[in-house]
């Protein structure tokens, strides 16, 4: 059987780098291509000058979601 083998410890390391790099980059990508796409979806949470709902801790500082009227 023919095995492959490198001839050089450079072409080796060379290889690893490449391929770490292009890891990175496609991790990167696909974070970036994931906030882009998604909307979460609105979270109860006190508003600024309102009683905080049951349950809600948290408030945003600038919430992108309309009141709801229940």
């Amino acid at each position: 059987m023919n095995r492959i083998t490198l001839r050089s410890p450079k072409v080796a390391l060379w290889l690893a780098v490449s391929a770490g790099l292009l890891l990175v980059i496609g991790a990167n990508a696909h974070l970036v291509y994931m906030a882009v796409i998604s909307q979460p979806e609105c979270v109860t949470h006190a508003r600024l000058g309102e009683t905080a709902p049951d349950g809600a801790r948290f408030g945003a500082a600038r919430s992108s979601c309309n009141p709801q009227t229940r």
